[in-house]
């Protein structure tokens, strides 16, 4: 099947078959590393990328799903000079991780957080990110960078 998509702001036109996992399809055809696989069944997060500005696991999103979308992946973001996004800077700054794996997928799930045009609460903010499971920082510091982020962006 043909499927025909836009990923990081260019178009993609690609022989694939409908059911092929959409995380697959960006690391094994694209080569977008970035959106990890770490559980293949939608519970970790590592894989989210946005699909028309939502979060969405990308594991458990079939290629066939995704026929006219825009996805965005890790890869797609940076600031206007293609250096560090202010989230990425803001995990960073905080010293918000300590292995990564996870990062990817926060950082995209912070991002259609911030999209959010309501002022966010310390439960909205975890309610958001409770879909990216993150084993090594205890999600204090992931929080408060988050919270700097969006506080910022609201400033």
């Amino acid at each position: 099947m043909s499927t025909h998509l836009s990923v990081n702001g260019e178009a993609v036109a690609a022989q694939v078959r409908p059911d092929t996992p959409l995380a697959i399809f960006l690391r094994e055809q694209l080569g977008l590393r970035g959106t990890k696989i770490g559980c293949a069944a939608g519970e970790c997060g590592a894989c989210t990328v946005l699909m028309d500005d939502r979060p969405v696991c990308a594991c458990l999103t079939p290629v066939g799903r995704c026929e006219g979308s825009r996805v965005l992946t890790i890869e797609g973001v940076s600031d206007d000079r293609g250096g560090l996004h202010p989230v990425q800077r803001a995990l960073v700054e905080h010293g918000a991780f300590q292995c990564g794996f996870c990062t990817p997928g926060v950082v995209m799930s912070t991002l259609a957080l911030a999209a959010q045009p309501r002022p966010l609460a310390d439960a909205d903010i975890a309610r958001a990110l409770q879909g990216n499971v993150c084993r090594c920082s205890g999600y204090v510091k992931l929080l408060e960078a988050v919270k700097a982020v969006l506080a910022e962006q609201r400033a």
